[in-house]
Order: structure tokens, then sequence, then C-alpha cells
């Protein structure tokens, strides 16, 4: 269970990234060039020594990533904004884009030199601890409750929540209520950028035993595509979301376990767990395509 909460702990929050934007009717699927960006963010402030900082440098690190994130996410929307650039085609491309510069630096510029398969480790002092011993679970899971937590009430209780609403049921709509259109679009990038940023310093700071990235970038890679299913298995809520991130850590890890210890074949699992995904996320992707329809 432990490791199942620890792989889903940043699926919560890429998954939020695409939630926040189906919500404002945009199909926001940057969140994995912003997962890469914040874990890239924080390697640099949490290898860095910041002998003032004490308790804070883990506080520090994790508002790098998330501002790493946001403004990545920052370009998109001014490209949709101001130049009419469809967000499937931005994000695609800064997807890449991240990835790379994340290759780059991770092999070039913050190589550790004693073991360069890998980037320099986080100091002590900006690591989240094992909550479990012997386990990879850690402190960071609260901070995934909590901003899902956060971004639940943001979209149920507040103005700019009711706003996003209002945009996501269509542009006459929300002009005819008097919400600014490109201000919101704007916002709604942005929120995502700071969840998926966050997503990918937990990535780091919070996966016991190397706390860094490594060069082929397997520790980091993916989980922002796989946000795309547990937002939609979730039903773009940000509790759903969080109980729906924990299901699909737990049949990953136990499609692991049926590689290891049944002997399944690692592509029938993978077609399972597939299956499953796509199962339970349909009813929500039907739900969206309905609404585009009539918008």
């Amino acid at each position: 269970m432990a490791e199942t909460l620890s792989y889903s702990m940043p699926l919560a929050l890429t998954g939020l990234t695409f939630a926040i934007g189906i919500r404002t009717g945009l199909f926001n699927i940057g969140s994995e060039g912003q997962v890469y960006m914040g874990a890239l963010a924080a390697v640099a402030i949490g290898s860095a020594s910041l002998s003032y900082a004490g308790h804070a440098h883990i506080a520090l690190t994790l508002i790098g990533s998330a501002l790493i994130g946001m403004l990545w996410a920052l370009i998109p929307a001014l490209l949709k904004v101001y130049r009419g650039v469809h967000e499937v085609l931005s994000t695609i491309m800064l997807n890449w884009t991240a990835y790379y510069i994340t290759m780059y630096i991770s092999s070039q510029v913050l190589v550790d030199p004693a073991r360069p398969e890998k980037t320099l480790s986080v100091l002590e002092s900006s690591r989240f601890s094992t909550i479990v011993p012997g386990t990879t679970l850690t402190g960071g899971i609260f901070i995934s409750i909590a901003t899902a937590l956060a971004y639940y009430f943001l979209i149920s209780r507040s103005v700019l929540g009711y706003e996003i609403s209002l945009l996501g049921s269509g542009i006459d709509v929300a002009r005819y209520a008097g919400v600014n259109v490109r201000k919101i679009m704007i916002y709604s990038f942005l929120l995502g950028g700071i969840a998926s940023g966050i997503a990918g310093g937990l990535l780091v700071i919070a996966r016991p035993p190397t706390y860094a990235i490594y060069g082929t970038l397997g520790n980091i890679w993916g989980y922002g595509f796989e946000g795309i299913g547990v937002a939609l298995i979730g039903r773009n809520n940000p509790i759903g979301i969080i109980l729906a991130s924990i299901l699909y850590g737990g049949i990953k890890n136990g499609g692991r376990f049926m590689e290891y210890y049944a002997g399944i074949d690692s592509d029938l699992v993978k077609a399972i767990n597939g299956l499953i995904v796509i199962s339970l996320s349909m009813p929500e992707l039907f739900r969206i395509l309905g609404r585009l329809v009539r918008r």
C-alpha cells in the first residue's frame, strides 16, 4: 500500500493540470513538460548549499519547482490567447522541448561527477524523509493531498472557480456574464503549471533513495501523460482525482507483481492495465465529447 501511495503522489497533481484545463474548455496536455522543468528546478535548488535556508530549504525547492512549471505553462497560454495557437499543438511541442532541455542539463550541467548516470542528489535539508520504513513513501504525499484540496476549494468556492466553469460552458456564455476570457484562460494554464511543477519537484525531493534525476529521465518520464487518465477516472474533480490516483498507483504496482511473481509477460500486463484505465475513463470522456458537440 505504501508503494502505491508513493507512486500515486505526483499523479494526483498532473491530473489536476488536465482537469483545470477541461473545466476551462481547454485540452491542456502540457503537464509532461512542466513536470520535467519542475524536476530540473528541484535538482538545481535542492543541490545548492543554502546554509541560511535551514528547514525552509524544502519550501524553497517546491516554490522554485512551482514557479518554473508556471512559467513553462505561460508560453502556450500566451500563444493561445494572443496568437490563436491551439493548446494541443503548442503543449506537445513544448513537452518535447522540455524533454531535451532536461536531458541536456541533466547529463551535461547538473551531472553527478561520481555517478554520471544521474544528476546531483539534492541535499539532506531539501529531502522529505520516509514515513514508512523500508518503502519510498515520504511526507511529500501530504503536499499532494493539500494541493488537491486547495484546488478543490478554489474551483468550488471561489469567484475564479466560478468564472472557469463559465468559460468551460462556452466563450459566448462567459462573455455575456462579463468574464475576462483571456485572463481566465491564462489563469487556467498557470494553475495547471503550478500543480505539474510541484509534481516534478516531488519526484526528486520526495522519492528515495537517489533524490535525483536519472540521465534517461526514466524516474520522471510519463507522469504528465498518465495524469490525463487519472483525471478522466476521477471525473475531473480534485477529490475524485486523489482517489483515482491511488487506484491507478495500485494498478501499476499490481502489474509489477504480476511480472515478478506470476511470470506474466510485461506487454500483456501493460495491455491489461491499459484496458482497465480506458474502461474507467470512458464515461467522463463521453461527457466531455458530448459537451464539445453541444458547444
